[in-house]
């Protein structure tokens, strides 16, 4: 039987985070998997084999020049000729795309060869490479109700399934958010992404300094900042008397982020779906660079539920957050029912559903039926 499913998705978090939450339920369920992308990715396989990770070539295929969009299909070109030739040695049940230009070569291809295809969108906004996709391939998977940027000729291909979140994660949402004492510590998440972001460097150390001694004295801090920003970070902390755990990376994230009671972020993706699938109230900032400004789109989601607030980045100013912050000390009650809101819009068991979905139409097949799929026209690419 061929149980194999093949994951094919960009090198950042965003994408490559549902993608292992998917391969950690399907491995549960007895799927063997492969994962294709690009360099960057491949350092991300996590659960899977290092044997079992692909690389193939790809390319930007938008932007505002004509020779790097050149290239770019010239890189996507030979990327597809790569993965045809690796799908038809590996001979799966399906490949399933989480975006990003490195989920283009292997999803192509398998469209060209008749494989089963599905795409996930994480964002509230169709990505780039998701829509170039789409019309091509059998189910497309979203996070949210309401996705933007979908053709309507693919909107019956769709199935809501949420954004799939590692398992430590969507553990938090089943505990008990902690109660809040009026007069108690606060502890305060802050995390800029996988990449990090200056503006909470910039912005938030002066907030919290400017709150009033005793407000202050109740924050419990941890704030994910570059390692080219630690050094000023810790400075205006210290000059506050105030103490903080600084890192460029939080190995132990999801123990801080059940602890926590308030978190600033960013919107990407897979924050915006831990946040929610935790439980955890949030200031989502988004970033204002982000391709179609889908972290507005993202964070605007979570704001309409209740469980988080929305603060562009042109807002975002020491004197604002210090004010939303001191609101919050002083009523903790109002974080309390922005987690509840929060944990009503989660989606913990989206990598069930997705894995669901993946069952469906990529059932385990004999290598008979595969076989003779894959003979039919062998002789292009040889093996």
């Amino acid at each position: 039987m061929s149980g194999l499913v093949v994951l094919a998705a960009g090198g950042t978090g965003g994408h490559v985070i549902p993608a292992q939450a998917l391969a950690a339920e399907l491995r549960a369920r007895g799927r063997a998997l492969a994962l294709i992308t690009d360099r960057r990715g491949a350092g991300f396989g996590g659960a899977l084999d290092s044997d079992a990770i692909h690389i193939v070539r790809a390319g930007r295929v938008t932007g505002r020049s004509v020779p790097g969009r050149l290239r770019g299909l010239a890189e996507v070109a030979v990327g597809v000729l790569q993965a045809r030739r690796l799908l038809r040695r590996l001979r799966p049940a399906g490949v399933v795309g989480f975006g990003g230009y490195a989920s283009v070569p292997a999803v192509y291809a398998a469209t060209q060869l008749g494989l089963p295809t599905l795409i996930h969108e994480q964002n509230a906004v169709l990505g780039r490479a998701n829509r170039l996709l789409a019309p091509r391939v059998r189910a497309i998977a979203t996070s949210f109700a309401d996705t933007a940027q979908l053709a309507p000729a693919d909107r019956a291909k769709v199935e809501h399934t949420g954004n799939p979140v590692r398992a430590a994660i969507a553990a938090i949402g089943a505990a008990r958010f902690p109660e809040a004492e009026a007069d108690g510590p606060l502890p305060l998440l802050v995390t800029g992404g996988s990449q990090g972001a200056a503006v909470m460097a910039d912005v938030v150390p002066r907030a919290l300094a400017a709150l009033a001694e005793p407000l202050r004295r109740r924050l419990r801090v941890a704030h994910q900042c570059r390692a080219e920003d630690i050094g000023r970070v810790r400075d205006v902390y210290r000059a506050a008397g105030m103490s903080a755990d600084l890192a460029p990376f939080f190995e132990d994230l999801p123990e801080r982020l059940g602890a926590a009671r308030l978190v600033v972020a960013r919107a990407g993706a897979s924050t915006v779906a831990e946040l929610a699938a935790a439980g955890r109230p949030a200031i989502l900032v988004p970033y204002p660079a982000a391709a179609d400004d889908h972290q507005t789109a993202n964070a605007a989601a979570m704001a309409r539920t209740g469980g988080g607030w929305l603060i562009p980045e042109d807002a975002f100013t020491p004197e604002a957050l210090a004010d939303r912050i001191e609101a919050f000390l002083r009523a903790p009650s109002l974080l309390a029912q922005a987690a509840a809101r929060a944990r009503d819009a989660g989606a913990p068991e989206a990598a069930a559903r997705l894995a669901d979905l993946v069952e469906r139409r990529m059932p385990a097949r004999g290598s008979g039926a595969n076989g003779a799929r894959y003979g039919a026209g062998a002789g292009e690419i040889a093996a």
